[in-house]
C-alpha cells in the first residue's frame, strides 16, 4: 500500500525512535522481565499514546493506518513496548472517547494522550477467557458508590497502569442477564480495595507485565461507571474489533524483524564455501516469508482504510488478526530454522522474536475464536445478499 507523506513521516519517526531508544535495550528488558516506565512516558511525549485521539483531547487525531505503521515499527524493535502502545491506544482511550461522559473525558483522556497516565483493560478472569461473558467479578451498588469484588487475570500493564477499564457484573446472582448484565467501570489504583496480584512468568513479551488484579470490596464512585449500566460487554466487543488491528500490526512488526534478521544472516553465514542465501532452500524460505508478510500487511491496511471510512471491520479485522498472527508464528519459525543452532540461543534475535510471536495467536481473541467470528460473518453476508 502506498503511504501518504504524513504516514511516511510518522513511520520514519517511529522507526528512528525505536532504533535509538528501544532496540538497543530490548534484549535486556526481556532478560530482566521489566519495562522502564520512562520509555512509556517518552512514547507519550512523541504522541504515540494519543495517535487516535482528537486534538481537542491532546491527541494527534491521526488515521488508523498512520497508527498501525507506527505500531509495526515499535513492534519490530520490541513487542513488549508495542503491546503497551496497542492496548493503551485501542482499548481504554477509545472506550473513554466513545462511551465516556464529558467529565470522564476531561479527567482522563488528555493526560492519557500525553502519556502522563497509562491505560489498561481488564476483561478476562481465571475461569472466563474466550467465554468472556461468563465473568464473575461482581459490582453491587452501595449508596453513591459501587463495591467491586472479584479477580481479573491477564491484565497487560496492570501493575503500573493509572487508568483501568474493568468489566464487572451489575446484575444479581439470582437474576443473571448474561452479557447484558455486565457494565464497564473506570478504576484507578488508589481506590480502596484495589490489589495487584500474581505477575505471570511468560514465555514471550517478558518485559510487559501481565498480572492478576483483585478487588476486595473496592469502592468505586458511581461517577466512574462508563456509559450505560449493562452495556459494558457491548462496549468491550466493539473496542476489541479495533484492538485486533493493533495486534495484527504488532505481529507484522515481529515478522518483519525476523525476516530482516534472516536476510542479514543468510548473506553473512557461509556453508560449503558460499553464503547460505545462494542455496535454493534458503531462498524459498525467504521468498515465502516476504510474500506472507506483504499479504497480511495489505489486508490490514485495507481494513484500516475501511475503518476510517466508517465501515464495519468485524470480518476483515478478524481476518487481519488471524492472518498476521499466524504469519508471525510461521515466519519466526522459519527464521529460527535459517539460523540453525544459532536460532536457538539468546545471542541472536530470532529466539526472542519466536517467543514473542506466539501470544499474538492467543490474546484479544484466539485464532480459534477469530475463525468462529469469520465464519459467522461470512455466513451472515452470504445470506444477506
Amino acid at each position: 500500500m502506498h503511504l501518504t507523506e504524513t504516514q511516511s513521516e510518522i513511520q520514519q519517526l517511529a522507526r528512528s525512535f525505536a532504533a535509538a531508544e528501544i532496540a538497543p535495550h530490548a534484549a535486556q528488558w526481556d532478560r530482566d522481565a521489566c519495562f522502564p516506565l520512562e520509555i512509556a512516558h517518552r512514547m507519550g511525549e512523541l504522541g504515540f499514546l494519543g495517535m487516535l485521539l482528537p486534538e481537542g483531547y491532546d491527541g494527534l487525531g491521526l488515521d488508523t493506518t498512520s497508527y498501525l505503521v507506527a505500531l509495526e515499527e515499535i513492534a519490530a524493535a520490541d513487542a513488549s513496548a508495542a503491546v503497551l502502545m496497542s492496548v493503551h491506544n485501542s482499548l481504554p482511550t477509545q472506550m473513554l472517547l466513545h462511551f465516556g461522559n464529558d467529565a470522564q473525558k476531561e479527567r482522563w483522556l488528555k493526560p492519557m494522550a500525553r502519556g502522563e497516565l497509562i491505560g489498561a483493560f481488564s476483561l478476562s478472569e481465571p475461569d472466563a477467557g474466550s467465554d468472556a461473558s461468563a465473568l464473575r467479578c461482581q459490582a453491587v451498588r452501595d449508596g453513591g458508590d459501587w463495591l467491586l469484588t472479584g479477580t481479573k487475570s491477564w491484565v497487560t500493564s496492570g501493575s503500573f497502569a493509572d487508568v483501568i477499564i474493568v468489566m464487572a457484573r451489575t446484575d444479581t446472582p439470582d437474576a443473571r442477564r448474561g452479557s447484558r448484565g455486565i457494565s464497564a467501570f473506570v478504576i484507578t489504583p488508589d481506590l480502596p480495595g484495589f490489589h495487584v496480584g500474581k505477575k505471570e512468568e511468560k514465555m514471550g513479551l517478558r518485559a510487559s507485565p501481565t498480572v492478576q488484579l483483585t478487588f476486595d470490596g473496592m469502592r468505586v464512585p458511581a461517577a466512574n461507571l462508563l456509559g450505560e449500566e449493562g452495556q459494558g460487554f457491548v462496549y468491550a466487543m466493539r473496542s476489541l474489533d479495533n484492538g485486533r488491528l493493533g495486534i495484527a500490526a504488532q505481529a507484522l512488526g515481529i515478522a518483519q524483524a525476523a525476516l530482516d534478521a534472516s536476510l542479514d544472516y543468510a548473506a553473512e553465514r557461509k556453508q560449503f564455501g558460499k553464503p547460505i542465501r545462494e542455496f535454493e532452500a534458503i531462498q524459498f524460505k525467504l521468498a515465502d516469508m516476504g510474500a506472507r508478510i506483504a499479504s497480511a500487511r495489505a489486508l490490514l491496511h485495507q481494513t484500516a482504510a475501511a475503518k476510517d471510512r466508517g465501515e464495519s471491520t468485524t470480518l476483515h479485522g478478524s481476518m487481519s488478526k488471524l492472518l498476521a498472527s499466524e504469519t508471525a508464528m510461521w515466519v519466526t519459525t522459519q527464521a529460527v530454522q535459517i539460523f540453525g543452532r544459532y536460532g536457538y540461543v539468546k545471542d541472536y534475535p530470532v529466539e526472542k522474536l519466536f517467543r514473542d510471536a506466539k501470544v499474538t495467536e492467543i490474546y484479544e481473541g484466539t485464532s480459534e475464536i477469530q475463525r468462529i467470528v469469520i465464519a459467522r460473518e461470512l455466513y451472515n453476508q452470504h445470506h444477506s445478499n
